[in-house]
């Protein structure tokens, strides 16, 4: 997958002041809020900035934590991480390797088979439905 690049400038064009917020100055969504946290929708949820896939709705379960939580990615090759030691604590953020969107942290407190839990923010996903002919998405402005 190439990697896209883009100004700071150029995403604030594209994307809602939300998803802006989130997606490329590392925001988080309240708790309980995003639109995909107690979807049980099966589909792949896409990177909303870049439109890759990157967890598919069968990881998904729900960690009580207010996030939409997944145990993987659609492939370890869709993520990338990096240390985070901001609000004083030392976590490991989830960024799309395709266009370094922030989409939350993971933690080693998930199910198995990994163990690990992909906290995401859903102002940083797309749902394609199972099924559905997957389409290159228009930005969804309404965020």
């Amino acid at each position: 997958m190439d990697k896209l690049e883009k100004s700071l400038d150029a995403w604030r064009e594209l994307l809602s002041e939300e998803r802006f917020r989130i997606c490329r100055l590392g925001g988080t969504e309240r708790a309980f809020s995003g639109k995909y946290y107690a979807t049980s929708v099966p589909g792949v949820y896409h990177c909303a900035c870049c439109d890759a896939p990157l967890f598919d709705s069968d990881a998904k379960y729900d960690a009580g934590c207010g996030w939409p939580s997944y145990f993987q990615p659609v492939a370890a090759s869709a993520l990338s991480n990096r240390d985070d030691y901001s609000h004083g604590m030392h976590r490991i953020e989830v960024l799309c390797a395709r266009c370094d969107a922030h989409l939350g942290h993971v933690f080693p407190d998930g199910p198995p088979p990994t163990g690990l839990r992909y906290c995401i923010n859903s102002a940083s996903l797309r749902l394609v439905p199972r099924g559905e002919v997957d389409e290159p998405a228009e930005l969804d402005q309404s965020w």
